[in-house]
C-alpha cells in the first residue's frame, strides 16, 4: 500500500504546480492536520484515493467547512485494506484553543478507544497532530508531546505512529523519522510517501 501523508504545510508540489499524474498510484492520504480544508479536497479530487484527516491545533475552520469528501477519523480506529488506522488529533494544551487537550485529557480519549482496539486485534497505523514525548517533538511547551502515547505504543506495536505539527523547517537537523521498539515515528511535514508491503499487512491481520 502507497500511502502520502500531508502534514502543516501544503506541498507546492501537489498544489501550487500540480500535474496531472502526480498522485497516480497513491492508495491513500492522510493528513495529520494543519492544513487547508480546500487542499485536502483537492487532493480527494485530483487523486483516486481516499482521504482521512485528524485535527491539527490550528483547525479552526473545518467546524463550520469540513474538507469536502474526506474522513475524519478523530477517536476512531478505521480499517482500510486490511490496515488497522487509529486516529487522536491535536496538540498539547497552551493557549485554550480549538483541539488543545492536557495530558490528562488525551490519556482519557486513548482509554475510551479501548474497546475499538480490542475489537479489532491492535492497530498498524497511529495517526496524531501532536508527536510523542520525546520522540520528534519541540523544546518549547506549545510543541511538547504527550507522553500518554508512549504506554499505547508499547503495548500495540503498531507498525508507524505519523504526526505533523512540528515543522521540519524548525530546524535543519531535525530527523523527520524515529524508532520506539518496533514502531516506526514519521514526522509527516509538508509531505511523505509511505509503502507498506501488502503481505505484512495480511500477516499482521492473520494475527489478531
Amino acid at each position: 500500500m502507497k500511502i502520502l501523508l500531508v502534514s502543516d504545510k501544503e506541498s507546492p508540489y501537489y498544489w501550487d504546480y500540480y500535474q496531472p499524474g502526480r498522485l497516480d498510484g497513491i492508495d491513500l492520504i492522510i493528513s495529520c492536520g494543519d492544513l487547508k480544508a480546500n487542499y485536502l479536497s483537492f487532493l480527494v479530487t485530483m487523486g483516486r484515493a481516499r482521504v482521512l484527516y485528524v485535527h491539527g491545533n490550528h483547525d479552526r475552520t473545518y467546524e463550520m467547512r469540513p474538507p469536502e469528501g474526506c474522513d475524519c477519523i478523530e477517536d476512531k480506529l478505521v480499517t482500510v485494506n486490511g490496515l488497522r488506522i487509529l486516529g487522536l488529533g491535536g496538540s498539547i494544551q497552551y493557549s485554550g484553543g480549538p483541539h488543545q487537550y492536557t495530558e490528562r485529557q488525551m490519556a482519557r480519549r486513548i482509554r475510551k478507544l479501548r474497546f475499538q482496539l480490542w475489537r479489532a486485534g491492535g492497530v498498524d497505523l497511529v495517526v496524531t497532530h501532536s508527536p510523542a514525548q520525546g520522540y520528534g517533538d519541540g523544546e518549547d511547551y506549545a510543541h511538547r508531546g504527550f507522553e500518554c502515547l508512549l504506554p499505547l505504543l508499547d503495548k500495540y506495536k503498531p507498525l508507524y505512529m505519523v504526526h505533523g505539527h512540528v515543522h521540519m523547517s524548525y530546524g535543519a537537523d531535525l530527523p523527520r523519522l524515529h524508532q520506539r521498539g518496533e514502531t516506526t515515528i514519521i514526522n509527516a511535514y509538508e509531505r511523505y510517501i509511505l509503502e507498506i508491503p501488502d503481505d505484512l499487512i495480511q500477516e499482521r491481520t492473520k494475527k489478531k
